[in-house]
């Protein structure tokens, strides 16, 4: 059966590479500069970035430009597809989404560009499960209609070690990040309406974290779920979260243990821990 809808997604998303080729999503790279280097973000190793973070060199991100979609956007429709669905980290964050429309005009097939409203795996799994109605052969409209039922019913949450990268990015106030550093505050956050606000906190990272994954546990539901851990920098402490979610939730269809985008990386910090329950039904 030919695939008639094409799915592009950039890689903030943290879709792993084998599952994205075998639902040919198409991935578009942001950019990362460190220092005076610029970079797609695949090419910075994360040990790199995390050391140059706490050495205090400069790290900025940057979206993809244009012409980063029109060729992704051109070898889709070269393809045979009839339209395509570009999914992409929130507007709230990020310009990826104008970077999408201005390619997206110059294409001659329909281009319906998604700002996701999300970032990380809660963008990642409502584009795979967008991904997955494409490869079975659905029409434009109900591509959308899955990836629409997916994003609504999403939840991200995030763990920060430290608060001093959201703060130097912009993320948050100068008050909230002094609170958090002098009074050992970890904070849980959700990305609310496209934007990074606080949900609960803790006195350090273990009661935080449960406090996350208790939270996650809850809005997932009694049904089937897409659940994911990613981390910059984390890996022992992502596997720990991984485990006690596995043990709480009844009906797991999709697990996910990955680190981040470097992207992500660079505004959270290391130490960061993201968690994702994607309710799949």
């Amino acid at each position: 059966m030919r695939q008639r809808v094409a799915i592009v997604t950039d890689s903030t998303a943290s879709i792993p590479h084998d599952v994205a080729e075998q639902l040919g999503i198409s991935v578009v790279q942001l950019e990362l500069k460190v220092g005076d280097e610029y970079n797609d973000e695949r090419r910075v190793p994360h040990p790199t970035l995390a050391q140059a973070m706490r050495d205090g060199i400069p790290v900025a991100t940057g979206e993809p430009p244009p012409p980063a979609f029109f060729w992704n956007y051109t070898d889709a429709a070269a393809s045979g597809a009839e339209a395509i669905i570009s999914i992409h980290i929130s507007e709230g964050l990020s310009q990826t989404c104008q970077s999408a429309r201005t390619a997206a005009a110059e294409i001659g097939i329909p281009v319906y560009v998604v700002d996701s409203r999300l970032v990380g795996l809660g963008l990642g799994f409502p584009v795979m499960a967008a991904a997955e109605a494409a490869v079975s052969g659905a029409t434009p409209q109900g591509v959308m209609g899955v990836l629409d039922r997916r994003l609504r019913t999403t939840t991200q949450l995030l763990y920060v070690d430290t608060l001093e990268y959201l703060q130097r990015g912009g993320r948050i106030g100068r008050a909230q990040a002094w609170l958090g550093q002098t009074l050992s505050i970890k904070p849980v956050l959700v990305l609310k309406e496209g934007v990074i606000d606080q949900l609960t906190k803790g006195i350090g990272p273990d009661r935080a974290l449960k406090k996350a994954v208790a939270n996650a546990v809850q809005r997932a539901g009694s049904g089937p779920v897409d659940i994911g851990v990613e981390h910059f920098q984390f890996a022992d402490r992502a596997q720990r979260v991984l485990d006690d979610l596995r043990s709480q939730l009844p009906q797991i269809r999709r697990v996910t243990l990955e680190e981040t985008s470097a992207v992500l990386g660079a505004h959270a910090g290391p130490g960061a821990l993201g968690v994702t329950v994607s309710p799949a039904t």
